[in-house]
């Protein structure tokens, strides 16, 4: 009983460091994401996927493909610009805990289990590209789901650095009914190749 009280400070203050060093994290990434329209493209361009995936008639989905080009555009565009921003961002800020579970202080205590989501972001920026130029020949069906899984590995990418691989996970799954083992074998080769290299499998 002597212990106890002692050893819930000890964990309510741990977790009050961590809310705050999350809330930090959010703030950082939400103040580069805010000045521009990503989240927005990336659910216009999804849902227009699904939309030409179900169009039945080869020439409306064939219309449907061509309308998104341009979101396809403008949503490159604007992740290398952010990507070329958020660049700037000091490396002690950029650091992601590999570790499964958020821990407080988690870069001085394990610098070894970190990563640089500088570097991460870059990797996405190069994959989103070449999924949506299509250089390797896919068929339009078979570039959507890459590019959507390139779009989603970001993403969990983001939800990572906010909170924790294992959080990031759980909602990749929930929203998207998509393991993160799965999202990431359905990424390009290149995309996945150069992750695993600096995140671990």
């Amino acid at each position: 009983m002597d212990l106890f009280i002692p050893l819930l400070m000890i964990i309510g203050g741990a977790h009050a460091i961590k809310l705050r060093e999350q809330k930090i994290r959010i703030a950082l990434l939400g103040s580069y994401l805010g000045k521009y329209q990503i989240e927005k493209l990336m659910e216009n361009l999804t849902n227009g996927y699904l939309r030409a995936l179900g169009e039945s008639d080869a020439e409306r989905q064939a219309q449907v493909w061509n309308f998104l080009a341009s979101t396809e555009t403008e949503l490159c565009e604007q992740f290398e610009l952010f990507v070329t921003d958020f660049s700037k961002v000091d490396e002690a800020e950029a650091g992601v805990s590999k570790l499964p579970l958020a821990l407080p202080y988690a870069n001085k205590l394990f610098p070894g289990a970190m990563f640089d989501l500088r570097k991460i972001l870059s990797i996405h920026a190069r994959g989103i590209t070449q999924a949506i130029h299509n250089s390797t020949g896919q068929s339009p069906k078979n570039k959507a789901f890459t590019v959507s899984a390139e779009l989603f590995l970001m993403q969990h990418t983001c939800h990572w650095f906010c909170r924790s691989k294992t959080v990031a996970s759980a909602r990749m799954l929930a929203r998207h009914k998509t393991p993160y083992a799965q999202l990431l074998a359905s990424v390009a080769p290149d995309t996945r190749n150069a992750y695993t290299a600096l995140v671990g499998p």
